[in-house]
C-alpha cells in the first residue's frame, strides 16, 4: 500500500507535541498554599493522592513516548489508517491528565465518587493500550515496514504487545476494592513497560543475521590463524 503523502515524521512531530504538552499538563494539579497554617511537609503530606497520581501518570505518559518513537522506527512512512489509529491513540492519551486529577482529587473519598474516578481513569488506560495495539497492528500490515513482515511474525509482536489491553481492565477492577493498590499496580505494569522493549518486528531475524556473521568473522579469524607461518602472529 502506498504513502498517503504524509510523511511519517510530520505525524511523529505533532504527536510529540501532543505528549509534550499532556505530560506538562500533569503538573498543574499540584498545589500548596504558602499563606496555609500547616507546614509545607504537612500539605505534602496531606495532599499525596494528587503527587502519588502524578508520578504514575508522568512515567505512563512517558513509556507512551518512548514505545511510540520505537513504533515508527518499524515504518518508512505511515498510511491514512496509521493517522485515524495514531489519533484514537492521542485522544485517550490527552484524557490522562483529566482522569489523573479526578483520581487524585477523589482517591479518599467515600461516597462513590473514588468508583468513578477508578473507571474513568481505567478506561483511558484501557483505551491507550488498545490503540497501541491497533497501531502496532496496522504497521504490520501496512507494506510500509522497512522490511517485509510475515502474517505469524506480525501475530506474535501484536499478542506480546497487547500485553496491557488485556491486564488493565484487571487493576481496573482492583481499583474498585482499593483505588490505592490500583494506583501501585499501575506503577508496576509501567516498571515493565520500562524494562521490557517494544517488540521489534525482525528481531528474530535480526538476531540470527548478527549470529551468522559472528560465525563467519570467528570462521575468518581461525584460518587466518592456521595459515600464519610458524612463529608468525596475525
Amino acid at each position: 500500500m502506498a504513502s498517503c503523502g504524509i510523511d511519517k515524521s510530520r505525524l511523529e512531530a505533532f504527536s510529540d507535541g501532543v505528549l509534550a504538552v499532556v505530560i506538562t499538563l500533569l503538573v498543574l494539579d499540584l498545589h500548596v498554599d504558602p499563606t496555609a497554617p500547616e507546614t509545607l511537609g504537612a500539605q505534602v503530606a496531606h495532599e499525596w493522592p494528587s503527587f502519588a497520581a502524578y508520578a504514575v501518570s508522568f512515567f505512563v505518559v512517558g513509556v507512551i513516548w518512548v514505545n511510540h518513537h520505537a513504533l515508527f522506527a518499524l515504518v518508512s512512512g505511515a498510511d491514512r489508517s496509521m493517522l485515524f489509529v495514531n489519533l484514537l491513540l492521542l485522544m485517550f492519551v490527552t484524557a490522562i491528565p483529566f482522569t489523573t486529577a479526578s483520581l487524585s482529587g477523589f482517591l479518599t473519598r467515600a461516597d462513590g465518587s473514588a468508583t468513578t474516578a477508578v473507571l474513568l481513569y481505567g478506561a483511558a488506560m484501557e483505551g491507550m493500550a488498545l490503540s497501541f495495539t491497533l497501531l502496532l497492528a496496522r504497521m504490520a500490515r501496512s507494506g510500509l515496514t522497512v522490511r517485509p513482515v510475515g502474517r505469524e511474525e506480525a501475530r506474535r509482536a501484536v499478542r506480546r504487545f497487547g500485553f496491557g489491553a488485556l491486564i488493565y481492565p484487571v487493576v481496573t477492577a482492583i481499583g474498585l476494592l482499593s483505588p490505592v493498590a490500583m494506583l501501585v499496580l499501575y506503577a508496576l505494569l509501567t516498571g515493565y513497560y520500562v524494562r521490557e522493549q517494544t517488540p521489534i518486528l525482525g528481531a528474530a531475524e535480526t538476531h540470527a543475521t548478527q549470529s551468522e556473521v559472528a560465525h563467519t568473522e570467528a570462521a575468518h579469524t581461525e584460518a587466518a590463524h592456521t595459515d600464519s607461518p610458524p612463529g608468525v602472529s596475525t
